[in-house]
């Protein structure tokens, strides 16, 4: 019998380079998913008792200075919650409004916007404490 190897979580940035907020949280992400790449060695393999077990596994981050698609905006807003439609888009107030203000105007969105796909969750801003929740860095 065989199992299927399980892909690694995809993690994405909506990042915007001009704004102070998407910069550190790009270095934050940066960081995390540094350090879980070198936790996650071979040798671990046989015992993984010693690990904290907050610690998530490695990830696959996704840095795109594109806003969300019309798709992509209806899932993040599900995920982060129909309340913060206007934190993800200018003036919008509800996802249908921010689906449709982001159609008309891309410069509405405003990054940063960290994405968990594989779990779905969503962070809206550079809420450190949150983007360390939804990674699983510390206790939620």
């Amino acid at each position: 019998m065989f199992r299927f190897h399980k892909g690694l979580d995809v993690i994405t940035l909506f990042h915007k380079p001009s704004t102070p907020a998407s910069l550190r949280v790009l270095t934050l992400l940066k960081q995390i998913s540094a350090e879980a790449s070198e936790s996650a060695t071979v040798d671990q393999a046989a015992d993984h008792s010693g690990q904290n077990k907050l610690q998530r596994s490695d990830f696959e981050l996704n840095v795109t200075e594109e806003p969300p698609t019309g798709d992509q905006l209806k899932t993040i807003i599900e995920y982060a919650g129909e309340r913060k439609a206007s934190q993800i888009v200018d003036g919008a107030r509800d996802a249908l409004d921010a689906m449709h203000k982001l159609s008309q105007d891309k410069n509405k969105f405003k990054a940063p916007v960290v994405v968990d796909w594989n779990n779905g969750r969503a962070v809206v801003g550079e809420n450190e404490s949150e983007i360390m929740k939804m990674i699983g860095q510390i206790p939620k």
